[in-house]
């Protein structure tokens, strides 16, 4: 029985981010503040991660970009058929990324990418309805990428790089005991480096219209001796559960295939449209494989569906030294109405952001953007362990980078 107990309490671990799912899309200032496109554009190094094709066309010899952002979230519940009401208190996320591409000849372009597109930290009160399914989850990912592109022609390029992943995750949980007075908690914890590769095509079809396609592989990170540890009662200890054990368990960060466009409507403006599919259905279960014999190995379904972003965005160069833009994008949940729970709060949701960028000089510019993201309201349930409820969410995103290229 306390091997059942403990099995459904770890039943909906799962990974959460500022994205459906838990993807993080903000991987550039540029690219955010058109609604995140690009893989249809070339706006200098941040191709490394957009669109790797794109880059061999690149005009100067050298380019580089970094920068961050910083996140602001709040996911609010209602308990189904009750006036029962909980919010996140969550820590400020801090996404970042670095890109650097260097011409090598007329023809190869060598760059290099550090981003974090997955991860982020949600926060439940410790004594919430919720707390048997989640208490608070921090999980990073660090995704590195050295790429190389090639020019086929003065209109044609492809790239292609490896993606290096290193993630790890901490989280915490309540154990019920069997009694009121007594509390007990589990924390998981672990880490590993994983490898998948990102390639992608484009084509400068006109002065006026390009056109990119972009495939991010999955991949799958196998947390192997994760640490996990208990706190409770001592009477409890060795007979309920460990004081420690290990565990393994596997989650797949899903593929990604972007068919992206850009079009000059004049020397000044600039429109794109991203359309995003998102190979979600490979993350059909969540398993868990406890060294313990205490502890009970945990299957728990998940089959999320595949789901698309559509993406709008647009430049506006004003002068010499101030670029604006602003974009727009609609993200589908791959979360079906059975498996919606409080570690990833799943629901559709719609982005607004605008920036931009001002010249300090022919080589350099500050970026800057600003995204508003708002998950459409959903009740639905954690069907395997009756929670029923509902969501919504929203988040707050300033972000601030450089570029500089000669």
């Amino acid at each position: 029985m306390k091997k059942l107990i403990f099995a459904i309490s770890l039943a909906a671990l799962s990974y959460t981010g500022k994205a459906e799912g838990y993807q993080v899309n903000t991987q550039s200032q540029k690219n955010v503040s058109m609604g995140h496109t690009g893989a249809g554009l070339m706006l200098g190094s941040s191709s490394v991660h957009f669109n790797p094709g794109a880059l061999a066309l690149m005009q100067k010899k050298y380019d580089f970009s970094f920068g961050g952002t910083l996140v602001f979230s709040k996911v609010t519940y209602s308990k189904y058929d009750s006036n029962y009401q909980a919010e996140t208190d969550s820590p400020t996320g801090t996404p970042f990324y670095f890109y650097g591409a260097r011409k090598l000849s007329d023809k190869f372009v060598l760059s290099l990418g550090i981003t974090t597109p997955y991860g982020n930290s949600l926060a439940w009160d410790k004594e919430w309805d919720g707390r048997y399914l989640i208490q608070d989850i921090s999980l990073q990912a660090i995704v590195a990428q050295p790429t190389l592109s090639y020019k086929i022609n003065d209109k044609l390029g492809f790239g292609i790089g490896a993606m290096v992943v290193y993630g790890a995750v901490d989280l915490n949980r309540a154990l019920p005991v069997g009694s009121a007075e007594e509390s007990a908690s589990v924390n998981l914890k672990g880490n590993k480096t994983s490898f998948g590769f990102n390639t992608g095509i484009y084509y400068q079809a006109s002065e006026a219209f390009s056109v990119g396609l972009n495939y991010r592989s999955k991949v799958k990170v196998k947390l192997e001796g994760g640490d996990v540890t208990f706190t409770g009662p001592e009477s409890l200890y060795d007979y309920a559960f460990p004081r420690s054990t290990k565990f393994d368990a596997e989650l797949p960060l899903p593929a990604n295939l972007t068919l992206g466009m850009g079009y000059k409507l004049n020397k000044k403006l600039t429109l794109a449209a991203d359309f995003q599919y998102v190979f979600w259905n490979a993350y059909e279960e969540l398993n868990f494989d406890f060294e313990s014999e205490l502890v009970a190995d945990s299957n728990n379904p998940r089959n999320y569906d595949n789901t698309l972003i559509y993406r709008l965005g647009a430049e506006y160069i004003l002068n010499n030294i101030i670029t604006i833009r602003a974009g727009a994008y609609y993200d589908e949940t791959p979360i079906s109405d059975d498996y919606l729970n409080p570690e990833t709060p799943g629901m559709n949701k719609v982005g607004l952001s605008f920036g931009g960028s001002i010249a300090v000089n022919d080589k350099l510019t500050v970026d800057a953007s600003f995204l508003y993201i708002l998950g459409i309201e959903r009740t639905s349930q954690y069907k395997p362990a009756g929670f029923k409820g509902t969501y919504n969410s929203r988040a707050i995103i300033p972000g601030i980078g450089l570029t500089y290229s000669f």
